[in-house]
């Protein structure tokens, strides 16, 4: 088994962007969803009532955050707080995790982002006052933390698992899907259709992953990635074969995982084993 692709997300919700190499610090993949876009009360802003989030592009310098869309100018922002004295700090949450401590990233990205989400919106970065555990119990310990991510910091998906679906997808006369509907952090090759979900704990390199639990999959897999455009599928044909047994409300496709090893670097190519 091999790491097959690497993806981040510097903003939650917003596109992502695929790497060869990428540094793990003890939120997860280095400039994963280290950016939040909030509504005025510090609540998350993403594609489930914004597909149009989607649309806007990202990418990542040394220093930089960059935010694109066609038809607009850039804007950019540090992705550090750029004086001794700090940014303003701003009251977040992220679903069950409240009064989380992000700083503003200032009125220019906030307009940019208002006018483009016909939304009134903030951007938000984690800085040096943000601390996020990982609460869901019994697989976080003490040490274990998060960025802006829904609950854990990597999503593993394998190349079989999207190949079964698309696979039954084509069967019942609809298109096949990329892997950027589901948003993973990390791709797998050489393995069976849904194999990582039994993995309690592998090693990617010289990073040891802990599993999470199987991530429950909602409209935002329906989103086409590249215009916005909402569907029926996958979720359609998840419901026939990928319910919950213990919550069948949940359509699960994927695995979450904790990485143990809180530093490091994973590559494209780097083996897959079992711990």
């Amino acid at each position: 088994m091999r790491l097959a692709a690497i993806h981040v997300y510097p903003v939650k919700g917003c596109r992502g962007l695929a790497l060869d190499t990428a540094a793990v610090d003890e939120l997860g993949l280095a400039g994963d969803r280290r950016f939040m876009v909030v509504d005025l009360e510090g609540k998350p802003l993403t594609q489930r009532p914004l597909p149009r989030m989607a649309l806007i592009e990202t990418q990542l310098s040394e220093s930089t955050l960059t935010l694109g869309a066609a038809g607009r100018p850039p804007i950019s922002v540090p992705r550090a707080a750029p004086s001794a004295q700090g940014a303003r700090l701003l009251t977040v949450e992220v679903w069950s995790s409240t009064g989380l401590l992000a700083e503003d990233c200032g009125d220019e990205a906030a307009a940019w982002l208002s006018d483009f989400l016909e939304h009134p919106a903030r951007l938000v970065r984690a800085g040096e006052a943000f601390r996020r555990p990982v609460f869901k119990a019994p697989v976080a310990r003490q040490e274990d933390v998060v960025s802006f991510a829904d609950e854990f910091p990597l999503l593993v998906i394998s190349e079989a698992t999207l190949a079964d679906l698309n696979a039954r997808l084509e069967g019942r006369g609809a298109a096949a899907l990329p892997m950027d509907r589901f948003r993973p952090s990390l791709v797998v090759s050489g393995c069976a259709a849904f194999d990582e979900d039994r993995w309690s704990r592998i090693r990617i390199g010289d990073l040891v992953l802990r599993a999470s639990g199987p991530c429950a999959r909602c409209v935002v897999t329906t989103t086409d990635q590249r215009t916005a455009e909402r569907g029926l599928e996958p979720l359609r044909t998840l419901a026939t074969y990928r319910r919950d047994p213990q919550k069948p409300s949940d359509l699960n496709f994927g695995q979450n995982y904790i990485h143990e090893t809180k530093s490091g670097t994973l590559r494209v190519g780097d083996g897959v084993t079992f711990v």
